[in-house]
């Protein structure tokens, strides 16, 4: 008999109702852990929204909110069934850029490739643009894009603002490229607009590339 491991009577994150009318977690008798993938997903949007220790560690995310349809998880186990979702990664902001609210509007499941496209590394890219490193050996600004997980090398330069104009304009190109190959409307839509923000300098990505163990990501 599986041991009952979430209660439905505590409050998850502070905010979230477990409504569900089936366990969503527990130990099988060999000690081994489950959880339902459904409730995974849903407890670790809530975390990221909510936990003021996941805000110490990707201060990205304090401000974001979920929306109060949300807040019970049968409500979003309800959307996420009818999604596309295994293997992908659940997106508050490429249908709609900056956005912090997760809710079924603005919410949308894309593969990892998409996801992690438009993730600007700002955390971990040091003290010049995106797309720019010091080169010791021409002593010079060097631009470098990774394509398909590949560094490009764009150029060197004198100036850090010309090599980030170079990487604006070649991740310009590359974002485009894979808008022309969606099939679905709305996402080759928004990719689109990731790209003319890009090329304008206005873009700004609050992505994160921290993985959960039901296989589903967050942004």
């Amino acid at each position: 008999m599986m041991k009952k491991l979430y209660k439905k009577n505590k409050l998850v994150y502070g905010v979230g109702v477990n409504d569900a009318d089936y366990v969503t977690g527990g130990r099988n008798p060999d000690g081994k852990r489950w959880v339902c993938p459904f409730y995974r997903a849903w407890s670790s949007m809530l975390q990221r929204a909510y936990c003021p220790k996941f805000h110490a560690r990707r201060p990205t995310y304090i401000g974001v909110s979920v929306c109060e349809e949300w807040h019970s998880f049968m409500a979003f186990r309800a959307w996420m069934q009818a999604q596309d979702w295994e293997g992908k990664h659940l997106d508050k902001d490429i249908l709609c850029p900056g956005n912090k609210v997760y809710s079924p509007e603005n919410c949308f499941f894309v593969a990892p490739h998409i996801n992690a496209l438009l993730n600007d590394h700002a955390a971990t890219r040091g003290a010049y643009p995106i797309g720019v490193s010091w080169s010791k050996c021409v002593k010079k600004y060097q631009a470098k894009l990774a394509i398909n997980g590949k560094e490009k090398h764009l150029g060197c330069f004198t100036d850090p603002y010309e090599a980030h104009l170079a990487w604006r304009k070649a991740k310009y190109d590359y974002v485009r490229a894979h808008a022309k190959q969606q099939t679905n409307p709305r996402l080759s839509q928004a990719l689109h607009q990731h790209a003319e923000l890009i090329l304008s300098g206005e873009h700004s990505s609050i992505k994160s590339q921290e993985p959960n163990i039901a296989g589903v990501r967050y942004a």
